[in-house]
């Protein structure tokens, strides 16, 4: 029977040392948990020492309680309860803070991993910004040895070219173009300035003319110009963009942060960098672009966009309008554009119809004149005095016998003055002589300008008409002669084959005019029609020129020599309008001719001429008889 007694009492022991492990246990975790410090210091603030060191089991979990719970309000443990479910719920607890313990001091460590980086990254920047503080300058001997050069290089220049210096400086030094000059500063000098084009042969002052110009009128009342308008001018030729708008001096283009180069502040943000092109810098101002119709076709279109817009949009894959890095300037750009109102002034030397048609849409069109062998002259005197340069007696004259453009002339001058003054063995003063001149021409393989002889005495198959090249016109000498044919029916015609199809057209249409006329059919002769100088006569104006001078073969009728005709003539006999007739008519009146027969139609631009030159309208080439041919 006490054998029965002493079993029942042991398992009761055994469960009461299992308790006591498993609170040893607990409090082992809240040591590795809060450390032994931290740990008397949380049960001295919840009142829990001395139920720490109990030995009754019930203190020792209530000071367990108060800790977990973080309740100092806790004031035994019932009785009834049962302690196994009891430590079980605070053991889960441990487990949970210790787990959480684990997650924040991985999470601490890679804090301070990231914090010694940054550290470290600091360290380096303020030992780089005391290393730049005791040796400020990032000179070495290889730099200070280039950069001495570049000093050199500056100090070393020669003379400034002399085409710098005869550029002219006022409005009145551009000889001639009174028209130009006039029409140019009336379309400026407004409350509405428009866009324009200049057309003209080179050398005749369109450049310095638009610049001048804006000199004049700018700060003006009735023009929108300020004092400051800037004027920007740039070679159309050069102006080379990248379709994919990662290149665009012109309008302006986006460097993205990664492969365009954005400043290093954007670029380390990632944040495009907008571009400003010559439209921007021109706004208020004047764009010239000069060549205007070399210009890539597709960024004309794309110019024409910023003129109707007169501003400049950006897009750029990289824009985020809701980073709040992205400077305001930047982002101003990417959502309202850069303002761009400029008025543009384009250059060329092709003809209107060469250019674009929706430029020339929106642009007023203005023409420079060739320059005459006086203006020539003149221009050259002006020269040699802004050079003094001292020249003789008909250095001038002879100058304008070889060059019709201004800056070629210049070039010929102060090539014979550089002849004159190698050759004198004193150093100043020289005088340029014509002899000068001549060798400098032969220098430079000039040639004259090739001149149609213009006379009083009439000729049998040959007739003058007139051409007009590159804002330039003048005289074409056309020829003919007739022989019977071997076989009557079996004639046969020979025409220069350089001269081009529409001129070969002509030849036909001057047979069927003449069979129709005068009865005459070709194929009874062997007809040589000949343009001297093998001239390509691009365009049909030499139609009633060449009818005239087949009849004058044929029938053997003498042309007068002083009259030139230009029109292009129908199946039907009818004297149709031609172009260009403004340039062709004076090139005919500084050729020496005295009467040119020009088409009707025509007359609504009816071109200023000399004095004693007679414009003869006609509409029908029958009309053209009377003055073309003389009795012999």
């Amino acid at each position: 029977m006490q054998y029965e007694v002493k079993n029942q009492k042991r398992p009761e022991r055994d469960r009461t040392t299992q308790l006591h492990w498993r609170i040893e246990s607990i409090y082992k975790s809240l040591d590795r948990l809060y450390g032994t410090q931290g740990l008397i210091l949380k049960a001295s603030q919840l009142d829990a020492i001395d139920l720490m060191s109990s030995e009754q089991i019930e203190d020792r979990l209530l000071a367990l309680q108060r800790m977990l719970k973080q309740d100092p309000t806790i004031m035994s443990i019932e009785p009834e309860q049962d302690y196994e479910v009891l430590l079980l719920g605070m053991e889960e607890k441990i487990a949970e803070l210790l787990a959480r313990q684990a997650i924040e001091e991985e999470i601490h460590e890679r804090i301070q991993q990231k914090m010694n980086d940054k550290y470290n990254d600091y360290l380096r920047d303020i030992k780089l910004e005391v290393l730049k503080e005791h040796q400020p300058s990032p000179e070495n001997a290889q730099t200070l040895k280039k950069y001495g050069k570049l000093e050199k290089m500056e100090n070393t220049s020669l003379s400034c070219s002399a085409l710098e210096i005869l550029r002219p400086s006022q409005m009145e030094e551009i000889i001639g173009q009174l028209s130009a000059k006039k029409s140019l500063l009336s379309k400026l000098n407004t409350p509405f300035p428009q866009h324009i084009i200049l057309y003209g042969p080179p050398g005749v002052g369109k450049t310095t003319c638009a610049r001048l110009a804006l000199e004049m009128v700018k700060g003006l009342g009735q023009n929108p110009f300020r004092g400051d308008a800037p004027f920007i001018e740039v070679d159309g030729t050069t102006l080379r963009w990248d379709p994919r708008e990662s290149t665009n001096p012109l309008l302006g283009s986006v460097h993205d942060p990664i492969y365009q180069g954005a400043r290093k502040e954007l670029a380390e943000d990632g944040i495009p960098e907008p571009k400003p092109g010559l439209v921007s810098e021109a706004h208020g101002g004047i764009l010239f672009i000069d060549e205007i119709g070399e210009m890539d076709p597709l960024l004309q279109n794309k110019l024409l966009k910023v003129l109707e817009d007169k501003r400049v949009y950006f897009e750029s894959s990289y824009y985020d309008s809701h980073d709040e890095r992205i400077p305001r300037y930047i982002k101003q750009i990417f959502e309202q554009g850069i303002p761009a109102d400029f008025v543009l002034i384009g250059a060329t030397t092709r003809s209107p119809a060469e250019i674009s048609p929706a430029l020339r849409s929106r642009c007023m069109e203005i023409f420079f004149d060739p320059l005459s062998p006086e203006q020539i002259t003149e221009i050259v005197k002006l020269s040699a005095g802004k050079l003094a340069i001292s020249i003789e007696s008909g250095v001038e004259e002879l100058i304008g016998q070889y060059i019709t453009e201004g800056r070629s002339a210049n070039k010929l001058l102060v090539d014979a003055y550089a002849l004159a003054l190698n050759e004198s063995q004193q150093q100043i003063p020289v005088t340029v002589t014509c002899s000068h001149v001549r060798e400098a021409i032969l220098h430079a393989r000039i040639t004259p300008p090739l001149k149609t002889a213009v006379g009083d005495k009439a000729a049998i198959g040959k007739i003058l008409g007139l051409g007009a090249w590159g804002h330039q016109g003048g005289l074409i000498e056309i020829e003919a002669i007739a022989f019977p044919a071997e076989k009557p029916g079996e004639g046969t015609i020979r025409f220069n084959d350089t001269a081009g199809s529409m001129a070969r057209d002509s030849v036909f249409n001057a047979a069927s005019v003449l069979r129709k006329e005068t009865g005459e059919n070709l194929k009874n002769y062997d007809l040589h029609i000949n343009i001297i100088g093998g001239a390509n006569v691009d365009g049909p104006s030499a139609g009633a020129a060449i009818y005239l001078v087949i009849l004058s073969a044929i029938r053997q009728i003498p042309i007068c020599q002083d009259i030139a005709i230009t029109g292009e003539l129908s199946i039907r006999g009818r004297v149709k309008p031609i172009g260009a007739l403004h340039e062709k008519t004076i090139g005919a009146c500084r050729a020496g001719i005295r009467r040119i027969i020009v088409p009707a139609d025509n007359l609504v631009n009816n071109p200023l001429c000399k004095d004693g030159v007679e414009i003869i309208p006609i509409n029908n080439i029958n009309e053209a008889l009377p003055h073309i041919f003389m009795a012999e």
